[in-house]
């Protein structure tokens, strides 16, 4: 098990993946609605991994990704977006996310992404990426 920052604007998208992910055996311990809060939240928590959404008012996903990585440099993000731009993945992977995951939710792929990344803490593979790339081509 474990403790989990939900950061999305929507409400809707926090309380889904907080059902998939506590579904799974994880505790949400904290969420933020944009990436302001995801950065005072991830400083009081410490949580092992973070869901962030890419756009957010005030501070933007990859602002906050870009923030928490500068200071705690083993953090565990996952960013979640619908943006199907490659340059929203690569900045997102260069700031240091651990992996990305698409909208609207495969909820196997948000289990198995979130367990791989907790286990070995690994940046997303090569055929992962492709496979990113390869759904975007297709929309």
């Amino acid at each position: 098990m474990a403790n989990i920052l939900i950061v999305d604007d929507s409400s809707l998208i926090r309380e889904t993946l907080k059902a998939i992910l506590t579904e799974a055996g994880h505790a949400v311990i904290a969420e933020a609605g944009n990436g302001y809060e995801a950065c005072m939240e991830f400083d009081k928590h410490q949580p092992d991994l973070v869901t962030m959404d890419i756009n957010m008012p005030y501070m933007n996903g990859l602002e906050a990704l870009d923030t928490i990585m500068c200071k705690h440099p083993h953090a565990k993000v996952i960013m979640v977006s619908n943006e199907v731009r490659n340059s929203f993945i690569n900045q997102s992977l260069h700031l240091g996310a651990k992996s990305y995951i698409m909208k609207p939710f495969d909820i196997q792929g948000v289990v198995t992404t979130v367990n791989k990344i907790l286990q070995c803490g690994n940046h997303i593979s090569t055929a992962g990426l492709q496979s990113i790339y390869t759904k975007i081509s297709s929309l």
